[in-house]
This record gives structure tokens, C-alpha cells and sequence, in this order.
């Protein structure tokens, strides 16, 4: 019953329930992971890469036809690519007071590296060195992904929120062969959102560490010092406008609690509660388009996993738990900072502790702490191009850990360039640096990525 209690609590502390919402004709765009209302109302200025979430913005209109004899088409009549995917754009299905707007990007990737790592195409950490070479060559299009938005009626009875919803995936789901990819469910919730509160059921992002490093590649840090992964959840966000200077923003979540060790190979059964995931995060300055406000929060997280019975410690709980604080300040219109720190034990699950939450070759299959956090820099030579620079760590305890990896840290450098406003491309250096554990190796990597991005 105390469990419940705590859960009960937990969420009403994040989220206060709106009895008053503004009932206004108020419509936010779609987000994606940094959950704030300020990028909700309009996009920070130079973000972190996203051309996921850029694809969703509107294509520019065509300009109209100039009139012309019937068969002799005047030059404005012909369309460029741009504008013809403007009017693709358009394109949208309608179902009584909803409408389904598909997007998608088309992504490909080649990346050469000097060691081994997991999983070549993108980089979680790097395996210890074998007989022979451990050079790898990869070319990848499994990053392509493909979504719909749904925008449904609004809800006079709740300060007329706009409703909504969103179903998104993208091909990096386990693979027998690399051009036999699967379906992997990225994003599928449905949400009631207006200026003052956000009600959500589905899958999506973690609430716990929502920034993400300006990487060019699929996996943004994970298990190197970025956590923070997707899953199901019903959560609530209340936000609170102090003044035009300062805005307040609570939220927390229910979610399911899932066993996702890289080393341990067993399932994990559903707890008898929930996990429990909160954040308080603060905006300081003007709001707004051309605005640069300072952003930040602290988050956590609390729960436990239970293991099944091919486990050797079948049904007993595993608590998992972790402390992050996030930080965003603009400097200037063209540089900024970013960053995260975390700790917390048994984080497999958010790719924490370098994808180890349990010690199965201890007696007692106790769980592993860790600590970790990244720092980016970004930096927009011109409207179109960008670079970040940055350095990220994940270092277990290392008495926790009988046989695996005790430290694995990064640095990374890139610049990509905005060919149109849907078409990106950028080269990204990464330097990797894995420490393992029986057998005591220290393996480094240099991994060289050519990436191209097509938004629609």
C-alpha cells in the first residue's frame, strides 16, 4: 500500500492537476525530447540537431503560376524539388475533425573505425581487440525512419486543448543479416496539451536527463555517458509562467519497468508498481522566436526490476534509481553550452552504466552503480553551417563489476551542412576509449562517419 502512496504523491507533486486552463485558441507544435514549454511554443534557436523533428515543419508554399497561353507554361509554372515536396507536403489525410500528416527522414550513414565496436554502425562502446585486424567498414540506412502526426479536435471543457498524437519508427530493430532490418516502435502516444499543462499516454521519451548531445550519428551517447531511452508511460507536465521572464515546469510519469542488460540474457518480469520518473525545470529570460533563454532542471527516478526464472535469483526485485541535473544556455545567437550529470544504480535500462545494470557472475546478483554526464558545445558558422564538440563519460563503480566494463568516455567533433532546408549531410570524428574487466583491456577507437539526412 505504501508503494502506491509514494506513487500517488510522486505524480501529484509533478503535476497539479489545471483547474483553471487559459481557454484560448492556442496550438503548440510537436516536440520531441528536450520537454520544455518554451521549445513547445517555439523552437530554440540553433538546437541540437533534430532533422526527425525539423522533417515535421511546414515546406515553404510554391509561388503561383504567372498566367500563360494554354501548352506554353510560363517558368514560374515549373516547380523546384523544394516546392514540389511543399506541395507533397499538403497532402494530408482527413477524418472527420482529425488529420494524419505523414513525415519521414531518409538516412544514410558510412562510418570507418579502427577497433571493433558495438554495433559498427553506430557506437555503444568498443569490444576487446581479436587476432588479426580490427579495422570495420559500415554503410547503414537503418536509421531511415517514417512517422504520422495527428492533430484531433480541441476540448473546451480543459481550456481548449489541442489533441493529439503521434506514431513513429525506424529500422533498428535485431537483424538476422544488416539489409534485413525490423521495425522498431519509436513513438506511439496520444496527448491533450495547451499553454499550461500536457496530458500523455504511450510511448515517447524519458521525463528523467531530456537533452541530448549535437551528434551526428544514430545513437546519441548512449551507454558512453547520455542517458535517457523511450517507453511506455501515462505522465502529466504542468507549466507555470511566473513572468514573461520566468517559467516553471513540473512533470513526472508511470512507467513500465523493463530488464535491458546487455550482459545478463534474462528477462525481466513487471514489478508490483511502477516506475516513477520526475522533473523540475526552471526558464529564465524572454520567450519566444529570436529569443536565447536559459534553461535547466533537476530530474530522477526510482523503481525496481524483477528477475524471471531463468535468472539465478528468479523473482527477487533489483532497485534502480538515478539523480541528473540538465543545463542549456545560449550564449550568443551562434555558440552555446549544453550538458547533463547523472548517477544512479542498475541503469541498463536508460543506457546507464554502460549498458550493465546487474553483476550475474557475482553470488548475489547485486546491481551496479555508475556516474556519468556530457558537455557540448555548438556553433553556427552561418545559417547553414553548424558544428558541435564535446566530450561524454559513463564510469561504473568498478568493485561492482566482476567480469565486463569499468569506463567508457568519448570525445566527438563535427560539421554539418544544411544543403536545403530539409537536406543535411556532416561528417563527425569520434574518439573512443572502453576499459573492460577480465580480461583487463583498454581498447580505443577512431571512428570516422559520413552522414546524410533527407527530410519530408
Amino acid at each position: 500500500m505504501n508503494r502506491y502512496v509514494t506513487a500517488t504523491v510522486w505524480m501529484a507533486i509533478a503535476f497539479v492537476v489545471p483547474a483553471g486552463a487559459l481557454a484560448q485558441n492556442y496550438e503548440i507544435p510537436y516536440q520531441e525530447r528536450t520537454q520544455t514549454i518554451f521549445e513547445q511554443a517555439a523552437p530554440a534557436p540553433n538546437p541540437p540537431l533534430n532533422i526527425a523533428a525539423d522533417a515535421m515543419a511546414q515546406a515553404p508554399e510554391p509561388a503561383p503560376a504567372a498566367d500563360a497561353a494554354p501548352g506554353l507554361p510560363s517558368q514560374d509554372q515549373y516547380f523546384t524539388l523544394d516546392e514540389l515536396m511543399g506541395e507533397m507536403r499538403r497532402l494530408t489525410w482527413t477524418k472527420g475533425d482529425f488529420t494524419i500528416t505523414p513525415y519521414g527522414t531518409l538516412w544514410a550513414n558510412t562510418a570507418w573505425e579502427t577497433s571493433r565496436s558495438v554495433s559498427g554502425d553506430f557506437v555503444l562502446y568498443v569490444l576487446p581487440p581479436r587476432v588479426g585486424t580490427n579495422e570495420a567498414f559500415n554503410i547503414d540506412a537503418k536509421s531511415t525512419r517514417l512517422g504520422v502526426d495527428v492533430l484531433g479536435p480541441r476540448l473546451p471543457c480543459w481550456g481548449n486543448a489541442q489533441t493529439g498524437g503521434k506514431v513513429e519508427i525506424d529500422f533498428q530493430r535485431n537483424f538476422d543479416t544488416e539489409n534485413r532490418s525490423g521495425v522498431l516502435l519509436r513513438h506511439a502516444y496520444l496527448e491533450a496539451k495547451n499553454d499550461e499543462f500536457r496530458l500523455l499516454a504511450g510511448q515517447t521519451w524519458d521525463v528523467i536527463s531530456p537533452l541530448y548531445p549535437g551528434l551526428l550519428m544514430y545513437t546519441v551517447g548512449w551507454d558512453g555517458g547520455n542517458i535517457g531511452y523511450r517507453r511506455a508511460q501515462a505522465r502529466g507536465e504542468r507549466y507555470f509562467a511566473i513572468s514573461d521572464n520566468f517559467l516553471l515546469i513540473t512533470q513526472g510519469s508511470l512507467n513500465v519497468d523493463i530488464l535491458s542488460d546487455t550482459v545478463t540474457g534474462f528477462a525481466g518480469d513487471h514489478s508490483g508498481w511502477p516506475l516513477l520518473e520526475g522533473r523540475l525545470g526552471v526558464v529564465l529570460g524572454e520567450r519566444g522566436p529570436g529569443s536565447r533563454p536559459i534553461e535547466m532542471g533537476i530530474s530522477s527516478h526510482v523503481g525496481e526490476i524483477i528477475l524471471l526464472p531463468d535468472a539465478p535469483a528468479a523473482g527477487l526485485p533489483r532497485r534502480t534509481w538515478s539523480l541528473n541535473a540538465d543545463v542549456r544556455v545560449p550564449i550568443t545567437p551562434h555558440i552555446g553550452v549544453q550538458g547533463e550529470l547523472w548517477m544512479g544504480e542498475n541503469l541498463a535500462t536508460f543506457f546507464g552504466g554502460i549498458g550493465q545494470g546487474i553483476d550475474v557472475t557475482s553470488a548475489d546478483l547485486h546491481t551496479i552503480y555508475s556516474r556519468g554526464g556530457w558537455a557540448d558545445v555548438w556553433y553556427d558558422w552561418t545559417d547553414r553551417l553548424h558544428s558541435h564538440v564535446g566530450y561524454s563519460i559513463d564510469d561504473p563503480i568498478d568493485s561492482d563489476i566482476t567480469k565486463g566494463r569499468t569506463y567508457n568516455a568519448f570525445m566527438f567533433a563535427n560539421l554539418s551542412y544544411d544543403v536545403t532546408p530539409k537536406f543535411l549531410v556532416g561528417f563527425e570524428f569520434t574518439s573512443w576509449r572502453t576499459i573492460w574487466k577480465d580480461p583487463d583491456v583498454n581498447v580505443p577507437d577512431q571512428n570516422f562517419n559520413f552522414v546524410a539526412k533527407y527530410g519530408f
